[in-house]
């Protein structure tokens, strides 16, 4: 019996474990949602969506503002390509250069052995400063070029070439104003470098990237397509299905939560002993999300509470969304909405959803209390593991003297047997 109530112990212990591994999971869950509100730039409620997505598309930030814009794009910014004029009939075998120095922007390529175009282009290559990007086009049977690319798009990114290269069959460049340099006129290039431009609104824009983060408050612009005959129209308006969907789960997971705490709890109340609804660390995780929930940040917000913004508790402990007050509070403007749960930037104040995600960071980390209270009800189960395996021992001493016990009692009832046969022969001999 007292090894069964050992081995009934630690089968409650390891249940017990498994019970605070599952709370993990859902705190972990709860942690997630959390975070993924408490930041200004995930409480974005505005949408950007253009007229024709496969000319201009766009994305809306934490910062954007609604309203309507007519973009015209006039140009695309573009990285200057230049080709070497001379061609090699391979790229790997004939020797193109033996000395000399190409210089690409202001950074010199000095070559100090003959090299093939593929080994020109790997020199180039394996300088990190040189602005261009060397490679090797086939243009026809038995027709190679280097090829030099700007690593950046945009004016600013052009580069210029002075080669020098000396000896093999020979590396040239076009130079249509003679002056010994290539890459400077539109004519000795492939490609010229451009800038993007266009209006928005009327008003001219340039950019050196195709990507264009400032020129709309709060919305990238991408570039695809030069159509300086057609208006895309882009368009920024309140959006509030994200920021819905991120709450809605943070509800949810709060009350999957607290559903496995009330069950736990049950299950305490009915005496349990696999069960961690009384464990102080059940009811200090309860309690205190329950009271970061509830509770005033004094974050600048207009709204100090989350039950102004919709998500409010329930008389049964759970949370619930209240849309139309949620949808009040996000038409009244993101910037307030994101000061409540994201907090100040400003200021420095932590939001609702920033401080609920320290507080559940500090249970979920790997040193925090979730981990500790598992790593101590192990400890228990090494020690009760002990305790089974001396009782064990101690048994099995028990049993081996009982063993001996029972051997020599029956060896002497043997022996008691045959001292009553012989008497009793006895006795009727003598009769």
């Amino acid at each position: 019996r007292p090894l069964t109530d050992l081995q009934s112990r630690q089968s409650a212990v390891q249940s017990r474990i498994s019970n605070f591994k599952t709370l993990a999971s859902y705190t972990s869950t709860l942690q997630s949602a959390a975070s993924k509100l408490s930041t200004a730039s995930s409480v974005a409620s505005f949408a950007a969506t253009a007229s024709d997505s496969s000319a201009v598309s766009v994305s809306a930030g934490a910062d954007a503002v609604a309203g309507h814009y007519d973009v015209v794009v006039g140009e695309l910014a573009r990285a200057q390509v230049t080709a070497s004029a001379s061609t090699a009939p391979d790229s790997n075998t004939t020797i193109v250069a033996t000395g000399g120095a190409v210089t690409i922007g202001s950074r010199t390529v000095t070559l100090t052995q003959g090299v093939t175009l593929k080994g020109l282009a790997s020199a180039i290559n394996g300088n990190a400063d040189v602005p261009a990007n060397a490679s090797i086009v086939q243009d026809g049977a038995s027709s190679y070029r280097l090829v030099l690319t700007s690593k950046s798009t945009g004016e600013a990114n052009a580069f210029t070439l002075t080669n020098t290269l000396t000896g093999g069959t020979g590396v040239s460049f076009a130079d249509h104003d003679a002056d010994g340099i290539s890459g400077d006129t539109a004519a000795d290039n492939a490609v010229q470098a451009t800038d993007a431009q266009l209006t928005i609104n009327n008003i001219a824009v340039r950019s050196a990237s195709n990507t264009l983060d400032t020129a709309i408050p709060g919305v990238s612009l991408t570039l695809f397509k030069k159509d300086p005959s057609s208006t895309i129209s882009v368009d920024v308006a309140s959006d509030t299905s994200a920021l819905t969907s991120k709450v809605s789960d943070f509800v949810n997971a709060y009350n999957d939560l607290v559903g496995f705490a009330t069950k736990q709890a049950t299950a305490a109340g009915k005496g349990d002993p696999t069960s961690i609804g009384r464990d102080p660390v059940m009811r200090a995780l309860r309690n205190s999300l329950r009271s970061a929930i509830s509770t005033a940040y004094p974050t600048g917000a207009t709204s100090s509470y989350l039950a102004q913004a919709g998500i409010e508790f329930t008389q049964s402990g759970t949370l619930q969304l209240n849309t139309r007050v949620f949808n009040a509070a996000v038409s009244s403007g993101s910037v307030d909405l994101a000061t409540l749960f994201a907090g100040s930037t400003t200021g420095g104040a932590t939001g609702a959803f920033g401080s609920l995600n320290d507080l559940l960071t500090s249970y979920t980390q790997g040193d925090g209390t979730l981990a500790s209270v598992q790593d101590q009800l192990s400890g228990q189960i090494t020690r009760l593991t002990s305790q089974i395996d001396a009782m064990r021992a101690r048994l099995d001493i028990q049993r081996t003297a009982l063993q001996k016990e029972f051997t020599a009692a029956d060896a002497a009832m043997t022996q008691l047997k045959n001292q009553s046969g012989s008497l009793a022969s006895f006795g009727v001999s003598s009769a």
